[in-house]
């Protein structure tokens, strides 16, 4: 894991900011700063659907919070995400 992303750009940052303005990817976020976790066991704990949880999990990935991996799972491939950061630092001078 990343320990700090640092953002200086105005697109960058207000990706960011659009990604996390959402409770439920905050907590999404916030979650899988303890531990890796799939799409199932995220959507189980946010009381989410899958496709609802894969569709956040998208939008995280593409603002640079999370990070994912697929693995064999018991019905053929899981997706394994796991947050790349847990700090941020926003350069907005």
């Amino acid at each position: 894991m990343t320990e700090t992303l640092e953002l200086s750009d105005e697109e960058p940052i207000i990706g960011l900011a659009k990604a996390l303005s959402s409770p439920t990817r905050y907590k999404i976020v916030k979650l899988l700063l303890d531990k890796e976790m799939d799409i199932s066991s995220i959507a189980k704990r946010m009381k989410q659907t899958e496709a609802n949880t894969s569709a956040q999990i998208k939008y995280l990935e593409r603002a640079g919070v999370l990070d994912s991996r697929y693995e064999p799972g018991a019905h053929g491939v899981r997706k394994v995400c796991k947050t790349r950061v847990n700090k941020i630092i926003l350069n907005i001078v």
